[in-house]
Formats: C-alpha cells, structure tokens, sequence
C-alpha cells in the first residue's frame, strides 16, 4: 500500500506543478520517508519535454527541502531532545536515526548541516541536531540551501538526460551517491584539519 501511495504522489507532480514540487520536496525533508528520487526526476523529464522549466524545477525542489529542513529545525529548537525521545516514534523519528544525526552533528560541526543533505539515512534528520545545538538559523539555511541545491540538481540532471529509464537513473545515482559520499569525506577531512590548525594556533598565540 505504501508503494502505491509513493507512485501515486509521484504521478501527481505533473499535475500539482511546482507547488506540487514544493510539497512532496518538504515532506521528504522532513520526518516522512518520501523519496526525492521520485519527484525531481520525473519533474526534470517534464522539464525536457518542455512541460515544465528545468530551473524552476531545481529552485522548487530546493526551497521544498529547505522548508521541511527549517519545519524539523524549528521543532528541535521549540522543544529541545525531551520531545524526540518521548513522541518521535510518532512522527517517525527512530531513537537510532536521533542518535545517529547527533553523532555525525557532534563530530563534524556545522559543517555537517551541508554535508548531511548529502548523505542518504541523514539527509532528513540533520536538522534535528542543528536545532537542538540552537545552530544560528542564517548558517542554518545557507547550508541546507547549499547541500539540498547539490542533492537536487543532481536529481535533476539525470531526470532530465535519461527521462523514463527508471533503471539506468537508479544505477547512475547509485555512483553519483558514492562520489557524493567520497566528496563528503574530503571534505570533512581538511575541514577538521584545517579546524585544528586553527585551534593550535590560537592556542600558541595565548
């Protein structure tokens, strides 16, 4: 039944148009398991075939993200950790996923608000972390529109190069996932080498 109601919503973004782009992109940012592979793919195809515009496209599908990202972030930081532990089971937020996203949110700063909407069993729960830390909301949305924007474009590319083939865009996002992810950890890598550095010699000049 679950399935049926993922190809239904996902039939449904040509006929919502990008309000419906707006929607579904909110709802898989999130707490629901919507997702995105089958909305912005199929958006972008419309997009190739001239029924809808492949930047609008993109700009729908991240102000979405970043609506269901700043929802998550503002119930974080209204209700603290107290609310997730007691009612999260109800709105589908897992004590393992909090712990999770609090582990990579601890590790990595806040640089991980951008790389956790790279990242796939992340993406939707990294701002939890965020507002719990009361991260500041500029930063906030400045990093989720940055990491959602790569997320989506790339969604976007492949809906519109490979259109229908559900097949041949499920095995390039799985290698586009994996560069992502190798991507991240570069990232990640000189960010906290570049953090320490920065420690030390602030530690030195003392």
């Amino acid at each position: 039944m679950f399935h049926q109601f993922i190809t239904w919503l996902a039939a449904s973004v040509g006929q919502w148009g990008y309000p419906g782009i707006v929607l579904l992109m909110a709802l898989e940012s999130s707490f629901f398991p919507f997702p995105s592979e089958v909305v912005i793919p199929p958006a972008a195809y419309l997009a190739a075939t001239g029924k809808m515009n492949i930047v609008m496209v993109i700009t729908c599908g991240i102000a979405g993200s970043l609506l269901g990202a700043v929802f998550n972030y503002w119930l974080a930081f209204q209700f603290g950790r107290p609310f997730f532990e007691k009612y999260g089971r109800y709105i589908l937020v897992s004590h393992k996923s909090l712990e999770k996203a609090d582990r990579f949110f601890e590790r990595h700063g806040h640089i991980s608000t951008f790389i956790g909407r790279l990242l796939p069993g992340i993406r939707q729960y990294i701002s939890l972390p965020a507002g719990l830390a009361h991260m500041g909301m500029l930063a906030f949305c400045a990093a989720t529109a940055l990491g959602a924007g790569i997320w989506v474009t790339v969604l976007a590319a492949l809906g519109y190069l490979f259109g229908r083939n559900e097949n041949l865009i499920m095995q390039n996002l799985h290698w586009m996932t994996l560069a992502m992810i190798i991507i991240c950890a570069i990232l990640i890598f000189f960010y906290r080498y570049g953090w320490k550095n920065r420690l030390s010699d602030s530690q030195k000049q003392k």
